[in-house]
């Protein structure tokens, strides 16, 4: 993955300047709050692509009345272990969190918990929302259905989104385990990432117009600009020799369950437009789960398994030049070490981009230091 250079920025003045800008925006707040922190938790944790680089995404998607700034997001159906929300086409931050937060509270409750939410929108790391079970020893689960980036398989045209799923489980003395990933070869951001610092794509991570794989990066996000065809493949690459089906199929059941069990748009139904062509609210849904661990076995026990089978895996024997086995999360954990002591680095044309957002709203970017 390339490296982001440029400016380095410190975590709470970043996340400062973005409260102010969504506060400009009219957003109550304790949701300006939610909404910068997922922001910057994805900046330390080295998930660029889901960063602060996506505030332009979210003040022109307020503007433009695609997503509202006072939804009030309404509960409308719920039982002792389950819930359904309505977003009522708010950010997708803020009603992410409160839902994970209801999930948790019902596996407090009776063991487990599972939420679902539709008429949201973007809603940052799915991570973000899977780690807040950790602290109270949950499992915690999170998933979100997407525009439709990817093409199935042997597909030509973009019908599924990148539909990540990312699951976080507690540990004693090592870090949590947390799996946070796309179904498809890589989020769209990735591209976007990879355009401003002028790099090809790797191969077999998209295809153009025409379903020939490209690592023409600009080419592919003007195609999904222009919706002409192409896309991301699925996890597993094109076909089936790899298991590119599989990763497809994953695409499909996050859909299912974030999008046609909660009644969220789903596949390439997602992110309308209207008659005349002008956006509409994107109408996509997400899924949240919680587990108690101690509703299946004492919670001592889990963490020192987990423990073992962490430390199983990293002394296990290395391939021929490789000196570390990773667990799921180890890079972004020690990433946001890093970044916590250095500060976060900022591609210039991020940093251009947050100066103007700066100047149109009148906050001032220069706290940013």
């Amino acid at each position: 993955m390339p490296q982001q250079t440029g400016p380095r920025v410190r975590a709470e003045n970043l996340k400062s300047f973005c409260v102010q800008v969504f506060q400009k925006m009219d957003i109550p707040e304790e949701d300006a709050r939610i909404t910068a922190d997922v922001l910057v938790a994805a900046d330390l944790r080295g998930v660029d692509s889901h960063g602060v680089a996506r505030l332009r995404r979210y003040v022109n998607g307020l503007r433009d009345g695609i997503m509202r700034p006072h939804p009030n997001a309404q509960v409308v159906t719920e039982t002792p272990a389950t819930a359904l929300v309505d977003a009522r086409a708010g950010l997708g931050q803020p009603v992410a969190y409160r839902a994970m937060e209801r999930a948790i509270q019902k596996a407090l409750d009776v063991g487990a918990g599972f939420v679902t939410v539709r008429n949201s929108n973007h809603f940052g790391i799915a991570g973000y929302y899977a780690m807040m079970a950790l602290e109270l020893n949950c499992i915690g689960i999170s998933m979100t259905n997407a525009f439709p980036l990817v093409v199935p398989t042997f597909g030509r045209d973009a019908i599924v989104g990148t539909n990540p799923i990312a699951v976080a489980a507690p540990a004693g003395q090592e870090r949590p385990f947390v799996l946070d990933m796309a179904t498809s070869t890589v989020p769209r951001g990735k591209l976007e990432v990879y355009n401003r610092l002028g790099k090809p794509l790797p191969e077999g991570w998209a295809t153009d117009e025409t379903g020939t794989p490209t690592t023409d990066t600009a080419q592919v996000l003007e195609n999904f600009k222009r919706q002409a065809g192409g896309g991301l493949l699925p996890l597993g690459g094109a076909g089936e020799s790899h298991g590119g089906h599989k990763g497809y199929g994953l695409a499909l059941m996050v859909d299912i369950l974030s999008a046609v069990l909660s009644g969220a748009a789903y596949a390439n139904l997602t992110y309308p437009k209207a008659p005349d062509g002008k956006p509409l609210p994107s109408a996509i849904g997400h899924f949240f789960g919680a587990w108690r661990v101690d509703a299946f076995r004492p919670v001592n026990e889990f963490k020192a398994a987990m423990d073992d089978l962490q430390r199983r895996l990293r002394d296990a024997t290395k391939a021929e030049g490789q000196t570390r086995i990773y667990i799921h999360g180890e890079k972004e954990y020690e990433e946001a070490e890093r970044r916590s002591r250095d500060g976060i680095p900022l591609n210039p044309i991020v940093a251009a981009d947050l100066r103007a957002i700066g100047e149109e709203l009148g906050v001032a970017y220069e706290e940013l230091g």
